[in-house]
């Protein structure tokens, strides 16, 4: 390492993560500085340690993600961030995060795959839409009859979702906890409403018929009969953390990019 102090490029990489407006790896890091002074890559690895350190307590975090190192604002702060910008994070169809979820885990896959597990036919505006946000791309094709093609995501996706990589994805028995934990809170739910009579049984409408019933066994049955009926697949459920995932990096690439704003307005 050159003779510029420890605090001097602790100060240049972290100006270099806020104003990048993109995920950076280590190599580019280093192309920052002239080869006489570049830092080896103990180096910025350990800078990038001590800048997520420091932001341990404030409002901004620095995270790796599979393109690189970026600093964004943390995801609990979501709601309040959410109020800088009038309009609202996009929203995306039922059928379009459900896709991409299926392309998530089941990859790489075809189309007719896709369609086989949602049972509907997959509209050409998701594929689409898809690669144009560049969440999924084309990874081959098949070697079968007509060589349909195949799909599988991006780094891109990984870096939009928070995540490293693929692994980073929830697994099916946490899936399955989590439908576990909802049934529990649902029955749980029931049985503390139980005593509700039938004149006030509206304050939950759709408990109406299981409030009122005298014998608690009764109501944990129906209570669990309804989240069972109400129990999707894997892909869904993944599908509706994705949305919420998506609807969260979303505000936190609108921090990003407005932190680049101020600061090279600044420059």
């Amino acid at each position: 390492m050159s003779l510029m102090t420890a605090e001097k490029l602790q100060a240049i990489i972290e100006a270099a993560l806020m104003v990048a407006g993109q995920p950076l790896t280590i190599a580019a890091i280093q192309n920052l500085f002239n080869e006489d002074e570049r830092p080896s890559n103990a180096d910025i690895k350990g800078v990038l340690a001590a800048i997520r350190e420091r932001h341990k307590e404030s409002g901004i975090e620095l995270n790796e993600v599979a393109s690189g190192w970026r600093l964004q604002a943390k995801t609990e702060l979501s709601p309040w961030l959410a109020k800088l910008w009038e309009e609202r994070a996009p929203r995306y169809s039922r059928a379009f995060l459900e896709t991409l979820a299926i392309i998530a885990y089941k990859q790489p896959i075809t189309r007719a795959e896709i369609e086989e597990i949602r049972g509907v036919t997959v509209s050409s505006n998701i594929i689409k839409t898809l690669s144009e946000r560049e969440w999924v791309r084309l990874v081959g094709f098949r070697d079968t009859p007509g060589k349909p093609a195949l799909y599988g995501t991006t780094k891109t996706f990984l870096d939009h979702f928070n995540l490293s990589s693929l692994s980073e994805l929830p697994t099916l028995a946490e899936f399955k906890d989590m439908q576990a934990q909802e049934a529990e809170l649902q029955v749980q739910l029931a049985l503390e409403n139980s005593n509700i009579g039938p004149d006030n049984s509206e304050i939950i409408p759709d408990e109406r018929e299981a409030l009122i019933s005298e014998d608690e066994n009764t109501v944990a049955s129906a209570a669990e009969n309804k989240i069972s009926a109400e129990t999707e697949s894997t892909e869904i459920l993944a599908a509706e953390i994705m949305e919420e995932q998506a609807q969260e990096a979303d505000i936190e690439e609108e921090e990003i990019l407005d932190e680049a704003d101020l600061a090279a307005a600044q420059g």
